[in-house]
């Protein structure tokens, strides 16, 4: 996502707004995959010698529960996203590294497929383990704790 600074009128912003290719965004390293194009709408102006740009970034991936082990999908809002970089005497700006870090920032460390506790019991059911009930073996040790 480049922005080119002739195009933004003098002393005021730019608008942007469409879709990007998220293959630039790098979500693989995050264990995210993107199910949609990243689509932003952006103000994009020039201030004391630096490019500015505020607005919303919105993408959906698909990543795998850490409880469930089943793919799950998120939508990743950046609202507010806000960027500021120095000009250096270039003509073109490119947004995208800056675009990439604050959609990392959010994406979710352990996905979870459901925030409660609906998605343990159902990752237990649906994977074909149980839960050992009270009195089993494995449960013995942390018994003998009580007394």
């Amino acid at each position: 996502m480049k922005v080119h600074l002739l195009q933004i009128p003098q002393g005021e912003t730019l608008h942007l707004e469409g879709e990007e290719d998220p293959s630039r965004l790098d979500l693989q390293e995050a264990g995210a995959t993107a199910v949609s194009p990243l689509s932003y709408s952006l103000d994009v102006g020039v201030s004391e010698g630096g490019l500015f740009a505020t607005g919303r970034l919105a993408i959906r991936v698909r990543m795998q529960c850490v409880v469930c082990l089943e793919d799950t999908e998120k939508e990743i809002i950046a609202d507010p996203f806000s960027m500021q970089v120095e000009l250096t005497g270039r003509e073109q700006i490119d947004l995208t590294p800056f675009v990439r870090e604050d959609i990392h920032l959010l994406l979710p460390p352990y996905p979870r497929c459901d925030t409660g506790a609906a998605c343990s019991a159902a990752g237990a059911q649906g994977s074909g383990r149980q839960a050992p009930e009270r009195g089993a073996p494995a449960w013995d040790a942390l018994d003998k704790l009580k007394t």
